[in-house]
């Protein structure tokens, strides 16, 4: 019996050991019109393992792309694409540079800054003063989102006014949304399990669940 850990290598084993012995016998054929018929058969074979995207372009160079990685590029056909290099292939990717902008209210989140650099280009008037205000109110609900006790609607305003560096503000007097109608809205629904019925000889038959 022969066991995996004496067997060959599997370069990709997503294909299986079959396709990497049959690309090994493809790479050892000397005539040039068998070879490249071979290759063709197994990279049908291989797109028959994900039909689903067989069709797609990008698939099929990823598909010879890993029948070189498989030959370790000792393959030689004509290939509807050029063949990777492998230096780019052992080539490590670069570091993702961490964001280096600062937020000034981590809570907030950096998306509600970049609304509040766009609200501050609008012309001002009407639809500027509703943004505002709407941003205001999304700013009082992202707060009791991590602080569900109260805040006041003039800590809101004042943080909004300084976020947008003193170029938004809410008319003075204006009220925010109410705490209690936020926090009702934040609050996880809860599930309500009421009696389906019962059946001829009295037993119940299961319940189901409503929210509310």
């Amino acid at each position: 019996m022969e066991y995996n850990s004496q067997r060959e290598h599997l370069i990709i084993p997503e294909y299986g050991r079959n396709i990497q012995k049959l690309i090994e016998y493809t790479v050892s054929i000397e005539d040039d019109d068998k070879r490249n018929k071979s290759a063709r058969v197994i990279i049908n074979m291989m797109s028959q393992m994900n039909p689903g995207v067989k069709d797609s372009l990008d698939y099929q160079r990823k598909l010879w792309d890993h029948m070189y990685i498989i030959s370790q590029f000792r393959l030689v056909v004509d290939s509807p694409f050029p063949p990777p290099s492998q230096d780019e292939l052992d080539k490590k990717p670069g570091m993702i540079p961490y964001s280096e902008g600062k937020i000034k209210y981590r809570h907030y989140g950096k998306n509600i800054e970049n609304i509040i650099d766009k609200a501050v280009d609008y012309e001002d008037g009407d639809e500027k003063e509703a943004l505002t205000l709407t941003i205001a109110n999304h700013l009082k609900k992202s707060y009791l989102n991590w602080n569900r006790d109260s805040v006041a609607d003039e800590t809101i305003i004042k943080q909004l006014t300084k976020m947008s560096d003193g170029k938004l503000e809410v008319p003075e007097g204006t009220k925010l949304s109410a705490t209690s109608e936020i926090l009702a809205r934040n609050k996880p629904r809860k599930k309500k399990f009421t009696q389906k019925g019962k059946d001829h000889s009295g037993r119940r038959r299961g319940y189901s669940q409503k929210s509310y």
